[in-house]
């Protein structure tokens, strides 16, 4: 059953934060130093950013992340800084698979630039051609190493591989908020041996103040959005933000379990049987905190999983045995967008159905259109499908903050430390 289209990804910031020079707890804020608190004329400096971009036939086909990095890059190069950058890109799981070079990534930044952007072409990323580059770089030039994951050890924060990157720099920036919450040796381990600051860029600021403040300080009414395919992986972020919002929202795959709860028919659509019990729990809770919890009153379903699929809109438990829901029906749109409007803050994690099939797009245009609408709010999308909807059917432009991390957005709103933040020195 492949309902992936609902399987969006959102990260958050949250509890007490320690990182090697002390603790941060409560509201999330920005107390971490970032570009504007250092010094960087003539020091080289390493930047861990998120070049992780789609590819197809040695093309960037999406460069949303290239766009995001250039402000904290620009800074640097502006102050003087030997700039060093560095990123992952796919999962080459520690071999050099030429197909997942950064050498399209150093085409395309030097464009956007409007300068040079030197490939330090390593397959050991920290190479004699890698340091060749670095020692011969002078204020203002800017080298790009080869993607971080060619060498096995990056995911696994390795110590050698950790010496290696500091060996390079005398500061580091890290600026990469979609790996922010996975302890690496580009973004965490490299942080235990720099002698100099390690500080957060400008576009890792700007995630953390956005998506901190929304879940922990917002301007109220405060409306959640959840959709993505199972229950399961997102236990942690319900029972969080239960404790936050003033209306919850749940849709996608992740409904029919809700709706299992109540001895519902879901006929074939996605549904987690151990999870029952929980989505039980949650809606008592919600109930205890005050909290509108609402699940969709309709379904589209479809007889296959399929854009020409047999479909038909069905009202809530009446899915025929022999069809799944892949939307959210008429009445739940507007069900969800009357609990959108007015809101100040909303937090949107998960389309409402497979958006990449038109015709089980629209629950999710029209959230987004409720969203779009709204004025003199703070809008937060989160990143991975919830990201691509919105681009993908022309909202991102309406929106306040779009995350670039999926995961990390997601761990965001469980209250989970995100270690890529806490290696940070405080200010």
């Amino acid at each position: 059953m492949a309902f992936s289209s609902v399987c969006g990804g959102l990260t958050a910031i949250s509890g007490n934060i320690t990182n090697r020079k002390g603790k941060f707890g409560g509201k999330i804020m920005l107390n971490k130093k970032s570009v504007d608190d250092i010094n960087v004329k003539g020091k080289k400096v390493l930047v861990r950013c998120d070049f992780n971009v789609p590819l197809q036939d040695g093309k960037i086909t999406d460069e949303n992340r290239l766009v995001a990095a250039l402000p904290t890059i620009k800074k640097l190069i502006a102050d003087g800084g030997k700039v060093i950058l560095c990123s992952h890109l796919g999962k080459p799981k520690g071999e050099p698979k030429p197909e997942l070079s950064l050498a399209p990534v150093a085409k395309r930044m030097s464009e956007l630039l409007g300068q040079e952007v030197k490939f330090a072409a390593d397959n050991n990323v920290v190479g004699d051609n890698a340091k060749a580059a670095v020692d011969a770089m002078a204020e203002g030039d800017v080298v790009l190493l080869e993607n971080t994951r060619y060498r096995a050890e990056e995911t696994k924060n390795g110590e050698a591989f950790s010496k290696e990157l500091a060996s390079l720099c005398d500061v580091f920036v890290n600026d990469a908020f979609g790996t922010a919450h996975r302890a690496h040796c580009s973004n965490v381990g490299v942080t235990e041996f720099v002698d100099g600051d390690c500080v957060v860029g400008y576009l890792m600021q700007k995630e953390i103040d956005f998506l901190g403040n929304a879940v922990n300080n917002p301007v109220r009414p405060f409306v959640a959005i959840l959709g993505g395919a199972k229950v399961s992986s997102k236990i942690s972020v319900i029972n969080n933000l239960l404790d936050k919002v003033d209306t919850l929202i749940i849709g996608g795959g992740m409904a029919y379990t809700f709706m299992a709860a109540h001895g519902e028919e879901v006929g074939k659509s996605l549904l987690e049987e151990d999870y029952k019990q929980y989505a039980l729990d949650m809606e008592k809770k919600a109930e205890e905190k005050g909290v509108k919890l609402l699940i969709p009153v309709d379904t589209v379903a479809a007889d296959d999983f399929s854009n020409d699929a047999n479909f038909k809109t069905v009202g809530r438990g009446e899915i025929p045995a022999d069809m799944e829901g892949l939307d959210i029906g008429e009445e739940s749109a507007k069900l969800f967008a009357d609990a959108i409007n007015g809101a100040k803050t909303v937090v949107w994690n998960g389309p409402m159905g497979c958006f990449e099939m038109p015709n089980f797009a629209k629950g999710t245009v029209e959230v987004a259109k409720a969203m779009a609408g709204l004025e003199g709010a703070t809008t937060i999308i989160g990143g991975g499908d919830s990201a691509a909807a919105v681009n993908q059917l022309g909202f991102g432009d309406k929106m306040t903050h779009i995350s670039t991390g999926g995961g990390a957005s997601l761990e965001f709103l469980e209250g989970k430390e995100l270690p890529g933040v806490a290696a940070a020195d405080d200010k």
